[in-house]
């Protein structure tokens, strides 16, 4: 197993990023994360405008993956969410869905007891881990971490967790991985601007899959195959998730299109991950029961080891 630690943090994501560490195909990967504030905030009585707000969502790396090649697919297997045992939440003036109506800025420190975040004392939040800020380099220019986009990036999506494989495009040589902004606990939609921001680490594993145009960033678990999609408004976003499915079945399934889009409606949820970043995301949820017979991720990934 490799590491890196919190000490290595870009604010952007860019192929001029320098690698901290190179890694081969299947290796694992643990990644040391500051909070998306990078643990500027110790009390609920930091003031807002003691904080650098250009320290906002870094992500910890990159990490270059030798043989990855523009066009490839990096395969990210979550094995592990470590996280600290408090978080941090804010919201007011100009942030979240109630920015325009909040007159304060408000900080609020939150306990991590038994599995459940504290928000009162008769508030208690079961923990669900997730990673916010997860993408490779983009192909041209710099987008900040804090914006999500086809690259993956600050997707703030809660099916990004224990379990999950991430597939996310290679548009650079060595991908060029970098990941931070984790989640004591966050609910569709994000709609505070926040989750439960909380430091911690995260143990990975990456592989490559070579050959495959899938419509990129894409989660698997156990149970679902997901695409996502972060666009200006959460229309586009919507519709671009849903299309996105139906290229999948199309290309992977061979399923027509007409097909594929009743299947959607019938069995295909559509859900939003967040509303609060300068792109919106939405993702759409397929139940693998209707894959499963033409579509293997497991064994796309051994076949993928024996060919890098």
């Amino acid at each position: 197993m490799e590491k890196v630690s919190k000490q290595h943090l870009i604010y952007a994501m860019s192929a001029s990023n320098e690698p901290v560490l190179k890694v081969k195909p299947g290796t694992a990967v643990l990644f040391e994360t500051c909070d998306c504030f990078e643990d500027q905030i110790t009390s609920e009585d930091t003031p807002f405008d003691a904080l650098d707000w250009d320290k906002i969502n870094p992500a910890t790396g990159p990490v270059y993956i030798e043989g990855a090649e523009s066009g490839d697919i990096l395969a990210v297997r979550i094995d592990k969410i470590a996280i600290k045992d408090k978080g941090v939440m804010m919201t007011g003036p100009d942030l979240g869905v109630l920015g325009g109506e909040l007159k304060q800025n408000t900080i609020k420190m939150i306990p991590i007891e038994n599995e459940h975040a504290m928000l009162s004392s008769t508030l208690q939040i079961p923990v669900n881990k997730m990673i916010g800020v997860i993408g490779t380099a983009p192909a041209e220019g710099a987008v900040s971490c804090g914006t999500p986009d086809d690259h993956g990036g600050n997707m703030d999506c809660k099916e990004i967790t224990e379990g999950a494989v991430l597939l996310l495009p290679v548009n650079v040589p060595g991908a060029l991985l970098a990941l931070g902004d984790l989640h004591a606990a966050m609910a569709d939609g994000e709609a505070a601007v926040c989750g439960v921001e909380v430091a911690g680490e995260v143990l990975v594993r990456i592989d490559l899959i070579k050959g495959k145009k899938w419509p990129l960033p894409m989660i698997v678990n156990d149970t679902h195959i997901m695409t996502l999609s972060s666009k200006e408004t959460l229309d586009e976003a919507s519709n671009q998730a849903v299309i996105n499915m139906v290229d999948f079945l199309d290309t992977e399934t061979g399923m027509d299109r007409d097909e594929a889009i009743f299947l959607l409606s019938l069995a295909g949820n559509l859900k939003i991950c967040q509303v609060v970043d300068p792109n919106k995301t939405a993702r759409v949820e397929l139940p693998l029961r209707y894959v499963e017979n033409q579509f293997s991720l497991d064994s796309l990934l051994r076949g993928a080891k024996e060919h890098v």
